[in-house]
């Protein structure tokens, strides 16, 4: 999985056809949606219109909390792969626990059905907290091989980051630019002038250092050639140490252990 990808969430499905070719034009080679996102559908097209090989792409889907369950979640990725055009999926994620309907454990061993078939290479799970990924672990089954969760310098999640390395799974970030708030701050500021990129090429650049899968979000086509553009510098431990320093719970998004859809 690059550890740089292509996220479309809020694209439309009728942009999202545009912004992911352009993004497959640009260089990226992974991209993230989700059935809830409703653009599967373009994210097919871009996929089919590019030609390039089926193995040359990482493509990311996830499962909506209205199909929790064990039985339910061969329908739900069958229903995504015919909106995405493709046999099978290369990650494929729990999207929230909705730990009130206890069903996420349940729907994690119907994902480890789907990944014996063949349908989803890898699987994983998506706004997961330490006390979840403890259940699923527990199972004795397949360890989740990602969890992406919202991540960013003013919300650092260091205690689902610790629980994800603890248990060998990836830490990915949506949202890894909270949505534009933290670009002004001086720390990123100051470190996007003496690099000479932009805040957000130096915030992804700090995802990248901390060893983050992250998949920044655009539609400008300039916007998505720079936040592909971060390996040509490397920010100094005291610039990352002034990043790390924005923590602050500035979550922009809701609250897993309090969201069921």
């Amino acid at each position: 999985m690059p550890q740089l990808g292509f996220g479309v969430f809020q694209v439309p499905d009728d942009q999202a056809q545009r912004a992911v070719e352009t993004a497959l034009e640009a260089g990226y080679r992974s991209i993230d949606t989700a059935a809830v996102y409703g653009n599967e559908q373009g994210v097919g097209r871009a996929l089919a219109a590019t030609g390039l090989a089926r193995d040359e792409v990482f493509v990311t889907t996830k499962l909506w909390v209205d199909d929790l369950g064990r039985d339910r979640a061969r329908p739900a990725l069958e229903a995504s792969l015919d909106r995405l055009g493709l046999e099978r999926v290369d990650l494929y994620l729990v999207h929230w626990p909705a730990p009130a309907t206890d069903a996420y454990l349940d729907t994690w061993q119907g994902l480890e059905a789907l990944a014996a078939a063949g349908t989803a290479r890898a699987i994983g799970v998506s706004n997961f907290l330490p006390e979840h990924l403890d259940r699923v672990v527990a199972l004795g089954g397949t360890v989740p091989a990602v969890n992406q969760v919202e991540l960013h310098p003013a919300l650092q999640n260091r205690d689902t980051v610790a629980a994800n390395a603890r248990h060998g799974i990836a830490t990915e970030a949506w949202s890894p630019l909270a949505q534009g708030a933290v670009l002004d701050e001086p720390a990123v500021t100051r470190a996007a002038a003496r690099h000479a990129v932009s805040s957000a090429q130096v915030v992804i650049r700090w995802h990248l250092q901390h060893g983050t899968v992250v998949i920044p979000k655009s539609v400008t086509p300039a916007r998505i050639a720079s936040n592909l553009d971060v390996f040509g510098f490397e920010l100094d431990p005291a610039e990352v140490a002034a990043i790390d320093a924005l923590d602050r719970n500035g979550r922009t998004g809701p609250h897993p252990a309090r969201f069921h859809g």
